[in-house]
């Protein structure tokens, strides 16, 4: 749960939590920020598909460590506040260190970890404690952001903003260097040193390229996570259409993180007894009802409870999907010794909304300012929940007779 959370704070949380301010502090424009975003899913593209067979081939210990340190490292350049080329470039790196030397190894070790039995408990109470992690820090780091802000965060200047968020992400990487001895010390012993291959090759690639089930999980996991990536929208849109201040806005943004751990477990709960692919179906039908409501503009200054049960809805059916995409693994009767080759052939087609999600958020905020870029933005996504839905439906054709019963 820490350090499948940890791993992404310096690239994401920090953002999600604190988008408006981020962008005053760097002084870029959505664009410029979608545009990094891009460097870092570009790389992880390849990452994806190279990652899957080292971990097929390496245990956790071997490798995990030292996506870390790597990974904080990082972190304290971009405490530096530098040019947005160099922020690109650090973007591009941690495509390198969260992918290529962490993903798919931390799915394989979900996977152990859950048994024959419980891949729904195993996945959805892994991101449920993600969930729990990263809303705890996105409360403590509003309130630090507060406590270090001199003055109210709408009178706050820019240089007072940029100390503020410096010393948080400097805080941020200091957790993210701590977990890389916690790694070496919890991931030993059977469970996770027997589930690798002799050879590092592309023979657990061949095995799975062939499956339908692996294609369809693939799109189904591409078009969730289009709906994760606009939850880095949910702070900017809070301030845009409800007047509310920097602070404010984050708080706003925290809903969602603290809806991901009811969410993600109880989908993995529900899955495990019932259907994953059914509950996944459910999901996207939750996620695309929401996005509707931002985006024929239902929701008005005003009506405080409805916009959090909104955002609270969204998040429910986007998280819920997060605790079981990786599942249907077991739904299809995949080969753990495979896992890694799957999940990182999975990965590349199902992250490239990590390639082209910013530019395009970037592109529908910046051209048409105020409240109508956001409803333009949950629109689209409404889409995809809608293409989600369809293809999690028809996986089920696909899958041994048995367990469609």
């Amino acid at each position: 749960m820490l350090i499948g959370e940890g791993i992404f704070f310096l690239p994401f949380v920090i953002t999600r939590i604190f988008r408006p301010t981020f962008l005053t502090v760097f002084d870029i424009n959505n664009y410029q920020l979608g545009t990094a975003f891009s460097f870092y899913g570009i790389i992880a593209m390849f990452s994806y598909f190279l990652g899957g067979p080292i971990a097929d081939r390496f245990a956790p210990r071997q490798i995990l460590p030292a996506a870390f340190i790597a990974t904080s490292l990082a972190g304290f350049v971009m405490a530096s506040i530098p040019s947005v080329e160099t922020l690109s470039i650090l973007y591009a790196f941690w495509g390198l260190t969260t992918i290529l030397m962490f993903w798919a190894s931390y799915v394989k070790v979900q996977r152990a970890f859950g048994g024959e039995a419980s891949q729904g408990q195993s996945f959805g109470l892994v991101d449920a404690g993600r969930g729990f992690i990263a809303a705890s820090t996105a409360s403590a780091s509003i309130f630090l952001l507060d406590a270090l802000l001199p003055t109210p965060a709408e009178q706050a200047s820019a240089t007072e903003l940029t100390y503020a968020l410096q010393w948080i992400i400097k805080v941020f990487a200091m957790g993210t260097m701590l977990c890389a001895p916690l790694i070496w010390w919890v991931f030993r012993g059977d469970k996770y040193d027997n589930i690798q291959v002799e050879h590092l090759s592309l023979e657990g690639v061949k095995s799975v390229i062939g499956k339908p089930t692996v294609w369809i999980q693939a799109f189904i996991v591409l078009c969730a996570y289009v709906g994760y990536k606009v939850t880095d929208d949910f702070s900017l849109y809070a301030k845009v259409a409800f007047n509310y201040n920097d602070i404010e806005a984050a708080h706003m943004a925290t809903v969602s993180f603290w809806v991901r751990p009811l969410a993600a477990v109880a989908a993995g709960f529900l899955g495990d007894r019932l259907i994953h692919s059914k509950m996944i179906t459910l999901s996207f039908s939750i996620m695309l009802l929401g996005c509707l409501a931002i985006g024929f503009g239902l929701l008005k200054p005003g009506m405080e409870s409805i916009i959090i049960l909104t955002i609270a809805s969204i998040s429910a059916g986007i998280f819920g999907l997060r605790g079981l995409y990786f599942a249907l693994f077991q739904e299809s009767d995949l080969p753990i010794l495979y896992t890694g080759s799957a999940a990182g052939l999975i990965s590349v087609i199902g992250y490239t909304p990590d390639i082209f999600m910013g530019p395009i958020m970037g592109l529908i905020l910046d051209n048409n300012p105020g409240v109508i870029g956001h409803q333009y933005l949950f629109l689209f996504v409404g889409i995809f929940a809608l293409l989600g839905g369809l293809a999690s439906a028809s996986f089920r054709r696909f899958i041994p007779s048995i367990i469609r019963k």
